[in-house]
């Protein structure tokens, strides 16, 4: 990632903060909504761009936040799922042959162009409209009613003879490229930067503290599915719910269309994907439903969607760029990736800037050189990737480029080992190693102390407060509270915040140690079986091995990581600053995990660096996905390591999903997100 973005994120992120403390905190803002808000769009940007530079202390990362939260949290009377996609012709068949082998008749087919644009909860009582809800994680959205209530499709009360006591209906918030168009007129004439894409200008018009601000930004609405309904006329077909949702007062989609058969369904998926920049807003695809309501009762949902309906995406879009130059970036093993810096670039309805190009051997396979003009693929609509250079275009006296023999930030040498793929920092003391397990051990996914992102952890370090996680605990409020956007009630939430995180369980702990081989399954089985850090440290290799989900290879790098004489310094100094090293009697020290994957397969291919592929199926398993051996087009995901070979090609060719080791962790700690 360029250096430049991650020191921008952490600069917004700064003064975003600072000006949350101004608004809340002091209730004396600095700055005007419109201002603020332009801060929080270059943020959702950035962090959109180089996912890789999200932080869980982010703005971004807190929507309906409870403390501090622009709009309070409304629970879904009925969860607002997402919807499985499909990517070919084949996929989508294959979803009308598991239709078919559930239903005991052939359905009939609505399809409905796919918004691209911000899902929304619209509930009325006795005919009024009383609430709008953002779709949020699908059980708990955010409330903004009265930012709703401004959308002239949003009909204040429903007219017709059949108005029902209760109801719940759902729709897509979109702006119309033509508004969109001249907002960003009116945004270059004010000397403001331009908005990304209509879905974001959507979902920050629709975020303004001031409805007056949502009014004047002309945001749409096309209702497209029933929630709840109470004392509402006897229903059979989708099609007769939107012909009643039509009778109400609400605003449908004109190219809704029902089919017979699912050739005729890809034929209109086609068609829409042929006609998607002539429609007058965005789209990414065509949802399919099956119209009978009777028949969806019967096929149900899985955990994470009907099985009654399938999203079919279009292909991802592809762009030309300049590649200006290739960097590297160290990790927190001290793993050396190189990215490329691009010119850049609108593709997959983000702008692209930086794209990871994994390691020496990949660089050379697709023989991309800074000034090369190349390939720039957003696979599907998620990850950046450089897919190649356009070799006609090619600067005559380009050299290929070649891997820095020293590391970029502590100028000690990069080593390969022999029959590796990435090179690696050795210097324990690097910074960029440093910096970054402070980092890993405050995430989300590990002590999740709130507020302890990588700008904060960049000040603490940068004024000698902190060489390591353990020190966090022994910082005051005192020491904190002068330094520059901070203050003393910041101050005093970030220090409750590192004395809340004393008390995490145990597994959240080893996580936090960053235990080579050592994820959630795997830290939450050492947890239940052992209960203590000391318990774990004195077993031995066989012991370690007879728990369940841990091999030979985690319980090696477990002995040899508290083996190591700094680690075991660094825990007795958490033991010292307080961090509950053992389990409280009578607590689940390690729940089981949320099915976050279920519905997904997976295909492992190459070599992790964290984990073995036995370890990384087990994690993906624990979350209700699947593994498989062979690269289809059925595939969710291909996770590459390092030498990743035929599959890795296979993926490419079909366009499945490419997850790198630090994308796949990602996935495993949030979950990832879903298209509505």
């Amino acid at each position: 990632m360029a250096r430049k973005d991650e020191q921008r994120a952490r600069e917004l992120r700064a003064q975003i903060e600072y000006h949350n403390e101004r608004y809340y905190g002091d209730d004396a803002p600095e700055v005007s909504d419109a201002e603020f808000d332009e801060l929080m769009r270059e943020l959702i940007t950035l962090e959109a761009d180089h996912p890789e530079i999200v932080t869980p202390d982010s703005p971004t990362q807190r929507p309906g936040a409870a403390s501090g939260s622009t709009f309070a949290a409304v629970e879904h009377l009925v969860p607002m799922l997402s919807l499985d996609n499909a990517f070919s012709r084949d996929e989508l068949e294959a979803w009308g042959q598991r239709v078919l082998r559930i239903l005991a008749s052939d359905p009939a087919y609505v399809t409905e162009p796919k918004m691209d644009g911000l899902a929304m909860s619209l509930l009325y009582e006795d005919g009024r409209y009383v609430r709008g809800a953002t779709r949020g994680d699908g059980r708990v959205g955010e409330n903004v009613t009265e930012n709703v209530r401004t959308i002239h499709d949003v009909p204040a009360r429903l007219r017709g003879k059949r108005v029902p006591r209760r109801l719940e209906v759902r729709g897509e918030v979109y702006m119309q490229m033509s508004v969109f168009e001249s907002l960003n007129v009116a945004q270059a004439e004010a000397g403001r930067p331009a908005y990304v894409n209509p879905r974001n200008a959507a979902a920050g018009s629709l975020r303004q503290k001031d409805a007056a601000i949502t009014a004047s930004r002309e945001l749409s609405l096309f209702c497209y599915q029933l929630g709840v309904v109470e004392g509402g006329p006897d229903l059979q077909t989708h099609r007769e719910t939107l012909a009643w949702l039509e009778e109400l007062g609400f605003k449908v989609n004109p190219l809704i269309k029902s089919f017979g058969a699912l050739g005729e369904v890809f034929d209109q998926c086609s068609w829409l994907q042929e006609h998607r920049h002539s429609l007058g807003y965005e789209i990414d695809g065509c949802v399919i439903k099956v119209d009978d309501l009777g028949q969806r009762a019967e096929l149900g949902f899985t955990s994470k969607a009907p099985r009654w309906a399938i999203a079919y995406k279009f292909p991802p879009e592809e762009r030309t760029t300049l590649l200006r130059d290739i960097q590297v970036s160290i990790g927190r093993t001290g793993r050396a990736t190189p990215f490329a810096m691009l010119e850049p670039v609108f593709v997959g309805g983000v702008t692209v800037t930086t794209a990871t190009l994994h390691n020496q051997d990949e660089v050379a396979r697709k023989d991309v050189r800074p000034g090369d003009t190349v390939i720039v693929r957003r696979a599907g609509d998620v990850i950046p990737e450089v897919t190649g250079a356009v070799p006609s275009k090619r600067p005559k006296k380009s050299k290929p480029w070649v891997f820095p023999s020293d590391c970029p930030v502590c100028g000690q040498p990069l080593v390969r080992a022999e029959g590796a793929a990435n090179h690696h920092c050795v210097n324990p003391d690097c910074p960029a190693k440093q910096w970054q397990k402070i980092i890993h051990f405050a995430s989300r996914g590990a002590m999740d102390i709130e507020g302890m992102g990588e700008e904060r952890v960049a000040q603490f370090v940068d004024a000698g407060l902190i060489v390591d996680a353990a020190d966090l605990y022994s910082l005051t409020t005192e020491r904190i509270e002068e330094l520059p956007r901070l203050g003393a009630r910041s101050a005093q939430l970030l220090i409750d915040a590192i004395h809340g995180s004393r008390t995490r369980p145990l597994w959240r702990v080893l996580v936090a140690f960053g235990v080579p081989h050592v994820g959630p399954t795997a830290a939450q089985a050492l947890a239940r079986t052992f209960r203590s850090i000391d318990r774990i440290v004195a077993a031995t290799d066989d012991e370690l091995v007879a728990v369940d989900g841990v091999g030979r290879i985690i319980a090696e790098s477990v002995h040899a990581w508290f083996a190591e004489p700094r680690n075991a310094a660094f825990v007795e100094k958490l033991r010292d600053g307080g961090v509950a090293l053992e389990s409280p009697a009578g607590v689940d020290d390690a729940p089981t995990l949320e099915p976050t994957l279920a519905g997904q397969t997976f295909v492992l291919t190459g070599t992790l660096e964290r984990r073995t592929r036995e370890e990384a199926a087990a994690e993906i398993e624990a979350r209700g996905g699947k593994v498989a051996s062979s690269v289809s087009k059925k595939t969710s995901y291909v996770v590459a390591g390092d030498k990743a070979g035929s599959k890795l090609a296979k993926a490419e060719e079909l366009g499945v999903n490419v997850l790198d080791e630090a994308a796949f962790e990602a996935l495993l700690e949030t979950g990832g997100g879903s298209s509505s």
